[in-house]
């Protein structure tokens, strides 16, 4: 069989889909190392990340963030309770609306994790401009691919 892969449109090699499921794979999998030392998997590590940075939250607002729904996000926010690194509790004006509150350990934790983002950099041989940039255009991507998804399901 000859290599027609720089011709032929349909080579895995030339799908944009297959370079982002890969390096996707290959960075959650360093971050499963990385993260095995803080006992966090990598999407509970998300949901860290936006707690340090924006303090206690609903868990609507968590998933708005994290691009998750509630039915992901609460079994990983339990397990995070469950260790100790947040509390989840009701609001007084409605009984629907959970708020997500990080510990004393929990805030503690983000020293710890401080030096992930640069050892993420340095495997991944890219720099922090670099990072930026790519960044930018993933998230150019994502946006344009959600509209376009949106887009088809109303024709339907």
């Amino acid at each position: 069989m000859t290599d027609t892969s720089e011709s032929d449109p349909q080579a895995l090699e030339r799908q944009l889909c297959f370079a982002v499921y890969a390096a996707s794979r290959a960075l959650t999998g360093l971050y499963r190392e990385l993260l095995g030392e803080l006992g966090l998997t990598y999407p509970q590590y998300l949901a860290m990340l936006v707690l340090w940075e924006h303090g206690d939250l609903t868990v609507t607002e968590l998933g708005t963030r994290l691009r998750l729904d509630s039915g992901t996000l609460s079994p990983l926010l339990r397990r995070l309770e469950a260790g100790g690194l947040v509390r989840r509790s009701r609001t007084g004006g409605d009984e629907r609306v959970v708020r997500v509150t990080l510990t004393g350990n929990g805030a503690r934790l983000r020293e710890q994790a401080a030096g992930i983002p640069a050892s993420v950099l340095e495997a991944a041989g890219v720099s922090a401009a670099e990072a930026a940039e790519l960044r930018r255009a993933l998230e150019r991507i994502t946006d344009s691919a959600t509209a376009a998804t949106d887009d088809l399901r109303c024709r339907r």
